[in-house]
C-alpha cells in the first residue's frame, strides 16, 4: 500500500526521491551546513588565539568562542547532515515513502529549536563550559536545555530512520537483504540511540541542577557517562562516513565490496565494541577500575579497531578491483594512477580514508593504550587526533558527498567545477599538517584548554623549548589554510544553490520503482577469497602496517624517558 506522495527518479543518477523524504533531507543537509559555517567562523577566533606570535582573543572570549566552535561542529552540523544522510540510506535507496513524515519535522524542529537554544546560551556569555560541561563548573540553565531538545530530536529521526526500514520491508521494495549501505546507516543509528541516551542520563540531571532542582552531580560518575555520549557520538561519524565511502566507490567506479560478509560483520563489531573507546578520555580517572581499564583499552577496543582495518582495506581493494577490470592492471599503482582524480566526490573520500586511517586510527589506537595514554592525556594532541577523525574522516566525507548530491538531490550544476576539484585538496591537506603538528606540539607537552601555552604572568613560569612555539605556530598557518578549503565549500555549495543552473526536470511518478533484483558479482560471491586481485591495496596496507609499528614502538621510547627503570 502506497499513501499519497510522488516519487521523482533522477535522471543522471538513477535515484528515486520521495518527495517528503527529498524535503527532509534538504533541510537537515541545510541546517548542518549553517552550523558548518557558524563553526568555521568560530575556528578563526581559536586558530588565531592558540598562535603564540598573533595570541588575538583575550581569555574570557576564547573559551566563549571554543566553547560555541566545538558544540557546533561536533555536534550540530555533524548529526544534522547524518539524520539526512539516514533519511537517504533508508527512503532513497530502499525506494519507499519515508515514514511518519510529520513526526520527522517534528523531530527536525526539535534539533533545530535545541541548536539555537545552546548557541544563544554560549553568546549570552555564561556558559563557556567548553563542549564537555564537566560539572562542577556551570553553564545557563538554556544551554544544557538546548543540548536536551536537540538530543530528543535526534532520537525522534533516528526511530523515524527505522520506521522506514520497516515501511520498506513491508511494502516490498528490495529483496533479500539491505543494501550495505543501508545497513552501515543502520549501524550509525543503533550506536546513535544508545549515544543519545548517554547524553540525555547526563545532561537530564546536570540542567536540573543548574536550575537548582538538585543539589549535586558526581564529577566522576559525569565524566564516565558524559563520554559515553561525547566520544560514541564519533563512533556515529565513523559508521555513517564509512557508509559514504562505500557509496562513492559504487557510484564512481562501479564498484562491489570485495566480501559483503565481512563488511557487515565489521559493521556489527563497531555496535558491539566501537563505544568501549571512549575509555581513553578517563584512563586518568580514578572512578573505573584498573581492571576495567586494562580489559577496555588491551582487549575490545582492538576489536573496534579490527573494523575500521576491514573497511580500510576492503574499501580501496574494491575500487582497485573494478578498476583492474577497466583494464588498468600496469604495476601495483596504475588503477590508482587512472583513478578520477579531478572528480571532487572520489578525491575527497581517498584523502579522507588515508588521513583517517594514518592520522586518526593510528594515533587513537595509541591514545587507547592505558601507559601511553599518560604522555598526552589533556595535551593539545587529543584534539589533532580527533580533527584527523572527525574532520578528515567524517566532515571531508560529507563534503564528498555533497558534490554528487548537488546536482542530484538539489538539481543544480556546481557553479565553479575548476574550484570543486581542488576544494578537497585544499581542505584536506592542510587539515592533515594541522593534525601532525597540533600533535607534535601535545607531544612535548603542550596543554589542551589553556588559552596562554606561555603560561604569561604565572607565579611559576615553565619555559617550553623553541620546537613547541614552532609547532604552534604552524597550527595556525595550517589552521587558517584549512579554514580556507571549508569556505571554498561554502561558497561552492551555497551557490550552486542559489546560481547553479537547473538540472534537467525529472519523471515523476505516484507509486515507487522497486529495486530490480541483480545477481551478486564474483567479487561479492567469492566471500574475500579475491587474495591478491588487489595487491596495491594489500602493498598500502603493509605500509600502513609499518607505520603503526613504527609510530607505536617511538611513543614507547617517550614513555621510557619519563618511567626510569633500575
Amino acid at each position: 500500500m502506497s499513501n499519497k506522495t510522488t516519487y521523482r527518479t533522477c535522471p543522471r543518477s538513477g535515484l528515486q526521491f520521495e518527495a517528503q523524504a527529498e524535503k527532509l533531507v534538504l533541510a537537515n543537509a541545510v541546517a548542518g551546513v549553517i552550523f558548518l559555517l557558524i563553526g568555521g567562523i568560530l575556528a578563526i577566533g581559536v586558530v588565531l588565539t592558540r598562535w603564540p606570535t598573533i595570541h588575538w582573543l583575550e581569555a574570557s572570549t576564547f573559551y566563549q568562542v571554543l566553547t560555541a566552535h566545538g558544540l557546533d561542529m561536533l555536534v550540530f552540523w555533524i548529526i544534522f547532515f547524518e539524520i539526512a544522510v539516514l533519511y537517504f540510506c533508508s527512503s532513497t535507496l530502499l525506494r519507499c515513502r519515508i515514514a511518519t513524515p510529520k513526526v520527522a519535522w517534528l523531530g527536525f524542529a526539535l534539533m533545530v529549536i535545541g541548536s539555537v537554544m545552546n548557541n544563544i546560551a554560549v553568546y549570552q556569555g555564561g556558559s563557556s563550559v567548553m563542549m564537555t560541561s564537566y560539572v562542577p563548573m556551570m553553564a545557563a540553565p538554556s544551554f544544557y536545555l538546548g543540548l536536551i531538545l536537540f538530543a530528543v530530536g535526534a532520537l525522534i529521526g533516528c526511530f523515524v530512520f527505522f520506521g522506514t526500514l520497516v515501511v520498506a520491508k513491508r511494502e516490498k521494495t528490495y529483496q533479500g537483504s539491505v543494501p550495505l549501505v543501508t545497513f552501515g546507516a543502520i549501524t550509525a543509528a543503533i550506536i546513535a540511540v544508545f549515544t543519545i541516551a548517554s547524553g540525555a542520563i547526563i545532561l537530564i540531571p546536570t540542567w536540573m541542577l543548574s536550575l537548582g532542582w538538585i543539589e549535586h552531580v558526581d564529577p566522576l560518575i559525569y565524566r564516565v557517562i558524559w563520554w559515553a555520549f561525547g566520544h560514541s557520538s564519533q563512533q556515529i561519524n565513523v559508521a555513517a562516513h564509512i557508509s559514504i565511502w562505500y557509496f562513492v566507490a559504487a557510484v564512481v567506479f562501479g564498484a562491489k565490496p570485495m566480501s559483503e560478509r565481512v563488511s557487515r560483520g565489521a559493521f556489527l563489531l563497531y555496535i558491539v565494541f566501537l563505544q568501549l573507546a571512549s575509555a581513553h578520555h578517563i584512563l586518568s580517572d580514578p572512578g573505573m577500575s584498573t581492571e576495567w581499564k586494562v580489559l577496555n583499552t588491551s582487549y575490545f577496543m582492538y576489536f573496534a579497531v579490527l573494523a575500521s582495518m576491514i573497511h580500510g582495506l576492503t574499501i580501496p581493494g574494491a575500487m582497485e578491483v573494478a578498476q583492474r577490470a577497466k583494464g588498468y592492471n600496469k604495476g601495483l599503482f596504475e588503477w590508482l594512477r587512472k583513478a578520477p582524480w579531478g572528480n571532487p566526490s572520489f578525491s575527497g573520500v581517498f584523502i579522507s580514508i588515508i588521513g583517517f586511517g594514518f592520522l586518526g586510527g593510528i594515533s587513537g589506537v595509541m591514545m587507547g593504550t592505558e601507559q601511553l595514554n599518560m604522555i598526552i592525556h589533556n595535551t593539545i594532541y587529543v584534539p589533532g587526533h580527533f580533527h584527523a577523525t572527525v574532520v578528515v574522516g567524517t566532515t571531508l566525507s560529507f563534503m564528498a558527498l555533497t558534490y554528487f548530491l548537488i546536482p542530484v538531490l538539489f538539481k543544480r550544476e556546481i557553479i565553479n567545477p575548476a574550484l570543486a576539484k581542488w576544494q578537497p585538496y585544499l581542505f584536506g591537506f592542510s587539515m592533515y599538517f594541522f593534525c601532525l603538528v597540533m600533535m607534535g606540539a601535545g607531544t612535548l607537552g603542550v596543554a589542551r584548554r589553556h588559552w596562554d601555552m606561555a603560561f604569561s604572568g604565572a607565579a611559576l613560569a615553565y619555559e617550553w623549548p623553541g620546537a613547541a612555539y614552532l609547532m604552534m605556530g604552524l597550527v595556525g598557518i595550517a589552521g587558517i589554510c584549512a579554514i580556507t578549503g571549508g569556505a571554498l565549500y561554502i561558497y561552492l555549495t551555497v551557490g550552486s544553490l542559489l546560481w547553479g543552473k537547473r538540472v534537467v526536470q525529472t519523471k515523476i511518478s505516484s507509486e515507487p520503482t522497486p529495486i530490480p533484483v541483480g545477481a551478486p558479482s564474483a567479487a561479492a560471491q567469492s566471500y574475500g577469497s579475491l587474495g591478491f586481485a588487489a595487491p596495491g591495496t594489500f602493498v598500502l596496507a603493509m605500509v600502513f602496517l609499518a607505520s603503526f609499528v613504527l609510530y607505536y614502538f617511538i611513543n614507547w621510547k617517550y614513555l621510557s624517558t619519563l618511567w626510569g627503570l633500575s
